[in-house]
């Protein structure tokens, strides 16, 4: 079994260290629950402030070089929610995945830009895949949007995901969605599906929260609140085998046939 906890915190705008020292004390606490895994929410150092996203990537080096320190110290793996990097040309929403040896093993490009935040004017899509492995746990990593890209979800759980980790700044009035829609990728890719969203406010939006863990049948191992609070709950890898045996959807998909699919005149 591996337990999983989701840190579901409020974020100060701007503010990466304020909102790191946050982070840091629920660590520790999640640390005492005897937690294996820490879920951290998107954009969790910054948030939304995308018009003047490019003035905070400087400090995320070094916060992300702490927890590093900080998963080899506790012999804990983070997925480690998502911070915007500096690149050439732009900045990306980049999700970052750090082993119990302190490794950083995976970083993420949010792929799928959500246009009605304006993220498109702001940040850089990514291209590359969220597929990682970390303490001979196959996994996927995933940015907030792109939850509603069934194909691209799928893509990965085809090549062996067995747990898709959400990181998410979800709004409060699409909550409905969120709900569905992870528990929908659960089912239909036989995964755990742990996802972890922030609460509070910034100048235009409120949070939802509702951070899930969710088993390969759909079925809610726990859920958040609205409220900052540690979500916690156990996963058992060797049920995603079980379930995909039972119903062995993989074995029965008919690629040849969908790519016949045509627009119609």
């Amino acid at each position: 079994m591996i337990k999983i906890a989701c840190i579901q915190s409020d974020v100060i705008l701007g503010d990466s260290m304020s909102n790191f020292e946050n982070i840091k004390s629920k660590i520790n606490d999640a640390v005492k629950e005897n937690a294996n895994v820490i879920v951290l929410p998107e954009l969790w150092t910054t948030g939304y402030c995308l018009e003047e996203i490019g003035l905070h990537t400087g400090k995320q080096e070094a916060i992300i070089s702490e927890l590093q320190s900080i998963a080899k110290t506790n012999n804990i793996t983070l997925i480690a929610g998502s911070f915007p990097i500096a690149r050439e040309n732009g900045v990306t929403n980049t999700l970052n995945i750090i082993s119990s040896t302190g490794e950083l093993v995976k970083t993420y490009d949010k792929v799928h830009l959500f246009q009605l935040m304006n993220e498109h004017h702001y940040l850089l899509a990514g291209e590359t895949d969220g597929l990682f492995e970390v303490d001979g746990l196959s996994a996927a990593g995933f940015v907030c949007y792109d939850l509603r890209f069934p194909e691209w979800i799928g893509a990965h759980s085809q090549k062996g995901a067995k747990v898709l980790f959400f990181v998410a700044e979800w709004p409060i009035q699409r909550m409905n969605h969120w709900d569905i829609l992870l528990k929908a990728r659960a089912i239909e890719n036989q995964c755990y599906v742990v996802a972890c969203n922030r609460v509070g406010k910034d100048l235009a939006n409120t949070f939802g929260g509702g951070s899930m863990i969710i088993d390969p049948w759909g079925e809610v191992i726990t859920k958040g609140s609205t409220n900052e609070e540690i979500v916690i709950g156990d996963i058992d890898p060797k049920k995603v085998d079980e379930i995909r045996g039972t119903i062995p959807i993989f074995e029965d998909r008919k690629e040849e046939i969908y790519k016949k699919v045509k627009k119609s005149n």
